[in-house]
C-alpha cells in the first residue's frame, strides 16, 4: 500500500474513531505535531515571514523556486558523490 492510500485510510480512520482511540494516537505523535506546525500566534515569526514576503515582491531578495532549488541541492549531492 502506498504512502497516499495510508494517509487517506487514517483521515477516514480518525473521521470515525472513539475519543480515547484518537487520544491514544495523538498522544504517540504529539511531540512531532507540535514541532511540524506553524506558530500563527507567533508576533516574531509572523512578523519575520511578512517582511520577507515584502522583500520578495519588492525585488530587494533574490528567490528560486522549489523546483530550481531541488536542483540545486540534487546536484550537489551528486557533484559529492562523486569525489
Amino acid at each position: 500500500m502506498n504512502s497516499s492510500s495510508i494517509r487517506q485510510k487514517l483521515v477516514d480512520y480518525l473521521q470515525v474513531a472513539d475519543d480515547k482511540k484518537v487520544e491514544a494516537i495523538y498522544s504517540i505523535l504529539e511531540e512531532e505535531i507540535e514541532a511540524n506546525t506553524i506558530n500563527w500566534k507567533d508576533k516574531h515569526f509572523v512578523n519575520e515571514l511578512d517582511k520577507r514576503t515584502k522583500e520578495y515582491k519588492n525585488g530587494t531578495i533574490k528567490a528560486q523556486s522549489w523546483e530550481d532549488a531541488k536542483a540545486q541541492v540534487m546536484s550537489s549531492i551528486q557533484n559529492h558523490n562523486q569525489n
